[in-house]
């Protein structure tokens, strides 16, 4: 029989446990995989909605479901000519030539997260509503009628960067009644995913897209959220708003 000092036997018994528990932890890492999923809490930009006229909302458990006219709180050539915020066009745009449309009362309901979290799996905007300013006029993606790009369409927005389709009044990019009356770093509005969206300034920066994931939108602190928190910015160039889609999940539009 062949004999082993002790020395030599003892190192190859630690060695051996030592290989055992190092393949056993890489298999337990494989079959629990850790969730880094952030999820945030939008309670505190609720009461940016409080006393506009145009909105009503009510919380319920952890969504929040918001109900709007659609009318805005600001003057515009869309209005009829007897209503008292009806203001020729005034912009700067020369090019500037008003659509058949005119703006008219609606009934639309957004119901969303108030533990807004990015989803596994995207989906697009859909044309109409994708989200509420914070005066209580919806949101729409970066695209006009058909999926056409707005290079044309952009020519019919009035003073304050809006339009209607139909009489559904609605901005595609900066509502700049809203970034005059707040400031250009400002809170304006949420996407139906529950994430906010502010100005094209932040820190006093201009915000430009390659400052912004596909989504139009990354982390950082806010004036309403100073631990941060993801959120959209609008900008002056194409898609203005929002990129390939929600970044978290949807919620429900009615309309």
């Amino acid at each position: 029989m062949k004999t082993y000092p002790l020395a030599k036997l003892l190192s190859t018994l630690f060695l051996g446990v030592t290989i055992i528990l190092s393949c056993s932890s890489s298999e337990n890492e494989e079959e629990s995989p850790t969730d880094n999923t952030t999820t945030y809490d939008i309670t505190p930009i609720l009461s940016k909605f409080d006393g506009i006229e145009a909105v009503s909302y009510s919380v319920n458990g952890t969504s929040v479901t918001f109900t709007t006219t659609d009318l805005p709180n600001h003057t515009s050539p869309y209005w009829d000519t007897s209503h008292p915020l009806y203001e020729d066009y005034n912009g700067t745009n020369s090019s500037w030539t008003q659509n058949p449309n005119s703006i008219g009362e609606q009934n639309i309901t957004f119901t969303m997260t108030l533990n807004p979290a990015e989803a596994n799996n995207k989906s697009t905007t859909p044309m109409g509503p994708i989200g509420l300013a914070r005066n209580g006029v919806v949101f729409f993606n970066q695209y006009a009628a058909g999926g056409a790009s707005l290079t044309n369409e952009i020519n019919s927005f009035d003073q304050w960067f809006g339009h209607p389709a139909g009489t559904t009044y609605h901005y595609h990019i900066e509502p700049a009644f809203l970034t005059e009356t707040f400031g250009e770093d400002a809170f304006l509005g949420l996407l139906s995913d529950g994430f906010p969206v502010y100005g094209p300034n932040e820190n006093g920066t201009t915000i430009t897209n390659t400052d912004l994931d596909d989504y139009h939108g990354h982390v950082s602190t806010t004036a309403d959220f100073p631990d941060g928190i993801y959120h959209y910015h609008i900008t002056n160039e194409d898609p203005y708003l929002n990129g390939n889609g929600f970044f978290g999940t949807a919620g429900s539009i009615s309309n």
